[in-house]
């Protein structure tokens, strides 16, 4: 059993490799597509595109193993169906149990591959992916811009020499605001002369920022005085659009992040729940692997008659779709409707293995 077990899980990890490839190389593909539309706007080189489009490759790599798991499956299935292979198998005694080992052996390290990519690749990835593009995108000379683990920080130069650390940006319903405010301001000799905190900052116009509970600390040669403001205008080159492109979706942050973010908005009486979703799925995520690849070996059962491996590939890409789309929505709903974070993120994995188990049941007793 234990070299049919070995023969098995080759044949499907072989099957799945090539299918991962062969859709990593068509995202990358369609990547470099877009990117060439911006090639040439606002200085942006072919070399910048070309990185970015490497750079978005782990995030990818998150996305696409358990689609690749589940057609890879079905292709190597199909084929021992196709050379009579699987009928030899089960006539010579191995069970369904057994043959199923054989995949989830497969599937276990793929899963923990997937979760590693996801928390230590994917994230930084993206961020360093972003500012590669947003390094080439206007007013790049005035405002200068880099995250780190204390929030995101800014430079600005007009008016005044100014830093400007923001610990989150949410946006909520179309309304982009800024979480934790600090402005250090300096003069031309680089001396500390006001900090400005703020509680909040909402969006008005362009050039324009309204923070709101501001206190600031002005230092000048009889030394420091305070003042506190209900809310204050902010007059500043920045804009939504720079700022979300440091602001990576919470489905491709880090676990640590993505808690950090729970935490400071849930201080602040912000809506968790996105990012709650978010954490969840990163933990059911992976053992999407080993669902996918489960379910499938139903397939197997297939005749010939009902479709060769073109049908079982195509009929793994609807379902890989159908999984992918129904993870999207229930996080979605989950955040409209403020559904519990972990039956948003926990229902598409559970509902796929419900239906895994029937069909083999199903499939079993016939």
């Amino acid at each position: 059993m234990k070299t049919l077990s070995r023969y098995i899980g080759r044949e499907v990890f072989y099957a799945t490799i090539l299918i991962f490839v062969a859709l990593l190389s068509l995202f990358a593909f369609f990547d470099l597509i877009h990117e060439l539309g911006n090639v040439g706007k606002d200085g942006y080189p072919l070399g910048r595109a070309l990185l970015f489009v490497g750079l978005s490759i782990p995030g990818h790599v998150y996305e696409l193993v358990p689609t690749a798991a589940l057609i890879g499956t079905l292709f190597a299935i199909a084929q021992l169906v196709a050379n009579s292979e699987y009928t030899v198998m089960r006539t010579s005694g191995a069970s369904l149990t057994q043959i199923t080992y054989s995949i989830v052996r497969i599937g276990i390290p793929l899963a923990i591959a997937t979760f590693l990519a996801g928390e230590f690749l994917a994230p930084p990835a993206e961020r360093l992916a972003q500012q590669v593009r947003v390094q080439t995108q206007g007013q790049v000379n005035r405002i200068v811009a880099q995250q780190f683990e204390s929030g995101f920080w800014f430079r600005q130069d007009v008016p005044v020499s100014t830093f400007v650390n923001i610990k989150s940006l949410v946006s909520d319903a179309g309304e982009t605001k800024l979480l934790g405010v600090r402005m250090y301001e300096f003069d031309r000799d680089l001396r500390l002369k006001a900090l400005r905190v703020a509680d909040s900052g909402t969006f008005v116009t362009d050039g324009l920022w309204r923070l709101k509970n501001v206190q600031t600390t002005t230092l000048g040669p009889n030394g420091a005085t305070v003042a506190r403001d209900d809310q204050l205008d902010w007059e500043t080159v920045l804009k939504p659009s720079i700022l979300t492109v440091y602001q990576v979706a919470p489905e491709k942050l880090e676990l640590p992040t993505l808690y950090d973010n729970i935490r400071v908005l849930g201080s602040n009486q912000q809506k968790t729940s996105r990012f709650e979703i978010a954490l969840w799925n990163k933990l059911f995520y992976p053992a999407a692997v080993v669902v996918m690849m489960v379910l499938a070996l139903p397939f197997a059962y297939f005749q010939r008659r009902t479709g060769g491996i073109g049908f079982r590939i195509f009929a793994g890409t609807i379902l890989g779709l159908v999984f992918f789309l129904l993870g999207r929505l229930f996080a979605y709903v989950g955040v409209i409707n403020d559904w519990p974070p972990l039956f948003s993120a926990a229902f598409p994995v559970f509902a796929f293995v419900v239906v895994a188990a029937t069909m083999l049941w199903w499939l079993e007793r016939r």
